[in-house]
């Protein structure tokens, strides 16, 4: 049985995010805790922005010239071929993946021989890890003004309210931040921003922990449960 030894997830220099938004695979991304007594966010994991290119690496024993398919998988949904290379004599292998989808993925890399039925429990048991693919967005943030006022949501607007307003997301829905390699995740509360074409407006607290100052280009992804 061919075994994976090592899935490294790195992003290529192209993918224009800080270094320090990313780290070894560790299990999955971790986010900010909204009910947190002190909000803060955590460096992300393992993120990237819609567009760019990560590079998957690794090595397969026994794969020597053999091509190697990277495939991705959103929740419990089938596996999609994400990527294919070709493995060099010690059987390291480098895909490109250009990431076409928004969303929290799954990835592994199997041997392109696994895919008759035969070797289909091994390509089963691989190991995976997982990456976050955010959308560039244009964010604002409020709270000064509005403070003591009940949200559209129905929560009272506070200096310690985590949470986003958006124009369409139903009340509640949690939605992953990413800005300047630091990550959230936050609930919709209230409806807007209204003006100067943004699609999220974050809360003061929201905007404190991210360290978002001003109007900015963030990532943000609708997480999916």
């Amino acid at each position: 049985m061919t075994r994976l030894r090592l899935i490294a997830l790195t992003c290529a220099a192209t993918c224009a995010l800080p270094a320090a938004a990313f780290a070894q695979p560790t299990g999955g991304t971790e986010f900010g805790d909204p009910a947190a007594t002190k909000p803060t966010a955590l460096p992300a994991q393992d993120a990237i922005l819609l567009g760019r290119t990560m590079h998957v690496r690794g090595t397969l024993s026994g794969a020597a010239g053999q091509t190697v398919i990277v495939e991705r998988r959103e929740g419990d949904g089938a596996w999609e071929q994400a990527a294919t290379t070709v493995a060099d004599a010690d059987g390291a292998f480098d895909a490109a993946w250009k990431t076409d989808h928004i969303g929290r993925f799954a990835l592994r890399a199997r041997l392109q021989s696994t895919a008759d039925a035969s070797s289909a429990a091994a390509a089963t048991a691989l190991p995976t890890s997982e990456i976050t693919v955010f959308r560039s967005s244009l964010a604002t943030w409020f709270g000064p003004g509005f403070y003591g006022r009940r949200t559209a949501c129905g929560q009272r607007m506070t200096h310690r309210l985590l949470g986003v307003a958006h124009r369409t997301l139903p009340c509640g829905t949690q939605v992953a931040l990413l800005y300047k390699g630091r990550t959230i995740t936050v609930p919709v509360v209230d409806r807007g921003p209204f003006a100067h074409g943004a699609s999220y407006d974050l809360t003061s607290a929201t905007a404190e922990a991210l360290g978002m100052t001003q109007t900015a280009r963030i990532g943000a992804v609708r997480v999916q449960h």
